[in-house]
């Protein structure tokens, strides 16, 4: 077991290797287990509206632990995607990630990275994935509509070599594929882009300051790099 240390910087607590290689913080040690697809909770609203044989077929047709060609495209072409995770007490919490085309990044068949940015703070998600390694994540196309599932096991570091490809990151997330599968389209609302945000982090360009950072009741207490460069503010 390679050794590790503490950052002892502005990312206190996230583990580093002491060869330069990114802690994995949040996978568990070892492999776990394979989890089938549907656990009995499952099966049994399938066998009341008769869809076990319908639901195994989708598994059987769609389901897979790699990423194609496609789901690769499609995964790189999104600008947004909802991340859900829980705690070690199964206390769930969902979050909305943004950032520009290309700010999520197939990394291997069965791997994709995206950058953690500046936050409000709380780290609800981060903390969640660093105590408790399953995530669910949800990328939508929203003009043709399409949606794409990816279960996972996270884990985050700050001394990811990618990070320094990120603009902005203040940590990068990896996500070891489990179960990658599409969704029937039929309920997304059409919707198109009016403007993209003028927070994402970009190349060479400084961002607004959000506004309620410039709010009395947080002056005293927002981090000592509130522009977000560094650990303290992810959300």
């Amino acid at each position: 077991m390679s050794e590790t240390r503490r950052d002892t910087g502005a990312a206190a607590g996230i583990e580093t290797s002491a060869g330069g290689r990114p802690a994995e913080v949040g996978v568990p040690t070892g492999d776990p287990a394979p989890r089938p697809f549907f656990h009995e909770g499952m099966r049994a609203w399938q066998d009341r509206f008769d869809s076990r044989r319908l639901a195994d077929r989708l598994e059987e047709r769609l389901g897979r632990s790699r990423f194609t060609a496609d789901d690769r495209a499609f995964i790189e072409s999104r600008t947004m995607f909802f991340l859900a995770t829980a705690d070690e007490a199964g206390q769930p919490d969902c979050s909305y990630k943004g950032g520009d085309a290309g700010f999520v990044r197939v990394t291997a068949d069965d791997e994709l990275a995206f950058p953690s940015y500046d936050g409000n703070g709380m780290f609800r998600s981060i903390g969640n994935l660093s105590r408790h390694a399953p995530v669910g994540l949800l990328f939508i196309d929203f003009e043709q509509p399409r949606r794409l599932r990816v279960n996972g096991l996270a884990s985050v570091a700050a001394d990811d070599p990618l990070r320094r490809e990120f603009t902005g990151a203040q940590l990068v997330v990896r996500v070891r594929a489990t179960h990658v599968f599409p969704n029937c389209p039929r309920y997304i609302h059409r919707l198109q882009l009016a403007e993209p945000s003028p927070y994402v982090p970009r190349p060479d360009v400084e961002p607004p300051v959000p506004a309620w950072k410039r709010f009395e009741m947080f002056s005293d207490v927002l981090p000592r790099d509130a522009g977000g460069g560094e650990p303290g503010g992810a959300e």
